[in-house]
């Protein structure tokens, strides 16, 4: 068995499994928390892999987001990976919130001693879903979307951007739009990926978005909270440099961005507007 069950959890009529692996990518055991609707009994169901934000576990989504209610009801599965390698033992990777443990980034790092276990684009878009497909065969990894939150958002536009084709839809809430161009971005992106301003490029969903020439795709959801102060103090967030690219190269229309009065940057805020991305998704994945 390529992954081991921890604890199996009746929800809304379908299954929650807390699993655990061995990652040939980030080399350490990984944690994973997979939710089956009713429906996956006999039938391939379709997939949305949730990705969080910074100092996550899987646990942080299934406890609080509400997304196995909407799963259960409109019948797809839920991946939420980990954050991060854990345990790797890097020193350093435990000496702040948005660096190392809990801040993979969504990378595959390229510089020492990063580049040995913070692997996380390969882990979450390759190692993960092939392996979940082989296990759990009912899961259908060709009818797949993505979605995230704040670091997790950014993962999901970027690997939506860098895998044309793979996933059905995205969406994001609160995500680092532009990460080559704030704190967060620029200290992981420098610290995992070095000084080359490109392979920074190559992550960034704003940047992506201008060399990507097939506008016959799906819209973007993003819901960002104006009261989140990553957003209007810190500009950690700054999904308006995402919206321009996209307005400015043929994605015009296609990124629906939802300011929304009185939220902040917490599963509060993504619990309130989880159906309207449950159902952003379900149109993309021929469940409505």
């Amino acid at each position: 068995m390529l992954f081991t069950t921890d604890e199996e959890i009746t929800q809304f009529g379908g299954k929650l499994l807390k699993l655990t692996h061995e990652s040939l990518v980030t080399k350490t055991s990984m944690n994973v928390n997979v939710f089956f609707p009713p429906s996956t009994t006999s039938s391939s169901v379709p997939v949305l892999v949730y990705l969080s934000g910074l100092t996550c576990t899987p646990n942080n989504a299934t406890e609080k987001s509400f997304w196995q209610y909407f799963a259960s009801k409109y019948g797809f599965a839920v991946v939420f990976p980990d954050t991060s390698p854990r345990g790797a033992n890097i020193e350093g990777e435990n000496e702040s919130y948005d660096f190392g443990t809990g801040a993979g980034f969504y990378v595959d790092a390229t510089q020492e001693p990063w580049s040995h276990n913070y692997n996380m684009y390969s882990y979450v878009h390759g190692e993960l879903q092939e392996k979940l497909a082989q296990q759990f065969n009912q899961l259908n990894f060709n009818n797949v979307s993505i979605t995230g939150h704040s670091m997790g958002g950014y993962g999901a536009l970027s690997g939506f951007f860098k895998n044309p084709g793979k996933y059905k839809s995205v969406s994001a809430f609160a995500p680092i739009s532009n990460p080559s161009t704030c704190a967060w971005g620029e200290k992981c992106f420098g610290r995992y990926l070095g000084e080359d301003k490109s392979l920074w490029s190559s992550y960034d969903p704003t940047e992506l978005i201008k060399s990507y020439t097939d506008c016959n795709q799906p819209d973007i959801l993003i819901h960002q909270g104006a009261k989140d102060p990553f957003y209007w103090r810190d500009h950690q967030l700054q999904p308006e440099n995402f919206v321009k690219a996209a307005e400015e190269l043929g994605y015009k229309g296609k990124v629906l961005l939802n300011i929304v009065d009185g939220y902040d940057h917490s599963y509060f805020f993504i619990s309130s507007f989880v159906e309207d991305h449950a159902k952003h998704h379900i149109k993309y994945l021929g469940l409505e």
